[in-house]
């Protein structure tokens, strides 16, 4: 929407808001974060370059799975040491591809990896670490210069952390609360989820925007997978994720209405 000229097109919003359905919320609630919500996520791909050989003879090659999992290993002390620790940032690889027989040495192993953050001097340090780190750890491993590792940003895959407008949060929040019940309006602790709504405060509008939870879980399921034995709730996108739909999307639309109806008011 924004690519195809949203704000050019038609008239700015004062204010912008969503609500996105939470897992662990109980029917009838809603939850919500004032500040940042959501995580910046980028994807990073790495390519460890080698010289492969035979497994017989290491000393002939330049063994590119040593070297990755040596990088892997390294990355982890990003978060654990230089990253305030009341900060939070996450560098997770899932993904780790080489080599296509046991006794062949291959000469280049594929490496996938997910970096969440919240703010952007935060995201810039990881992003710089994870570079100098695979570098430098290829060089340390005595790889040649023409072999060094090649560290790509997917920025088509970029997602910029949900910074809920702490103004307009304190503004809708007694409308809710009014709605709802104050109980039913919950204070949530920021997640390392991603959110591509995020998007819409980051022009160079900064319109502010939030995005509230949208509790989906049937009260009594939500107390049963309290007793002990019982699995937890399952989270967004597992294929056991079973929201209630009726009373999940009649709260929904009556947060929302009230919202809008409050901003309007205030907007005239």
């Amino acid at each position: 929407m924004l690519a195809e000229g949203l704000f050019e097109r038609f008239p700015l919003p004062d204010h912008i808001i969503a609500l996105h359905s939470h897992p662990s919320l109980q029917t009838g609630s809603i939850g919500y974060r004032l500040g940042f919500a959501m995580a910046n996520v980028d994807s990073v791909d790495v390519t460890v370059q080698g010289v492969g050989g035979h497994g017989a003879y290491p000393h002939l090659a330049k063994d590119p799975i040593v070297l990755a999992a040596q990088i892997v290993v390294a990355l982890q002390t990003i978060v654990s040491r230089e990253v305030d620790p009341q900060d939070a940032a996450v560098v997770t690889v899932g993904s780790i591809h080489g080599g296509a027989k046991h006794n062949i040495i291959p000469p280049e192993v594929k490496l996938q990896m997910t970096v969440r953050s919240y703010s952007d001097e935060t995201r810039r340090r990881l992003l710089d670490s994870i570079r100098r780190i695979t570098i430098k750890t290829a060089e340390a491993f005595g790889m040649p210069a023409d072999r060094m590792p090649t560290v790509t940003l997917a920025n088509r895959e970029y997602t910029p952390a949900v910074y809920n407008d702490p103004e307009l949060g304190r503004l809708l929040l007694p409308v809710w609360r009014d709605l709802l019940g104050a109980e039913n309006v919950i204070e949530i602790l920021p997640e390392m989820g991603g959110e591509d709504f995020a998007r819409f405060g980051r022009t160079e509008h900064d319109i502010p925007i939030f995005m509230f939870r949208l509790g989906t879980i049937d009260p009594a399921r939500m107390q049963k997978s309290k007793n002990p034995g019982e699995p937890g709730l399952p989270s967004l996108h597992s294929p056991y994720f079973r929201p209630e739909p009726v009373e999940t999307v009649r709260t929904g639309v009556q947060a929302m209405t009230a919202a809008a109806l409050k901003l309007l008011k205030t907007n005239p």
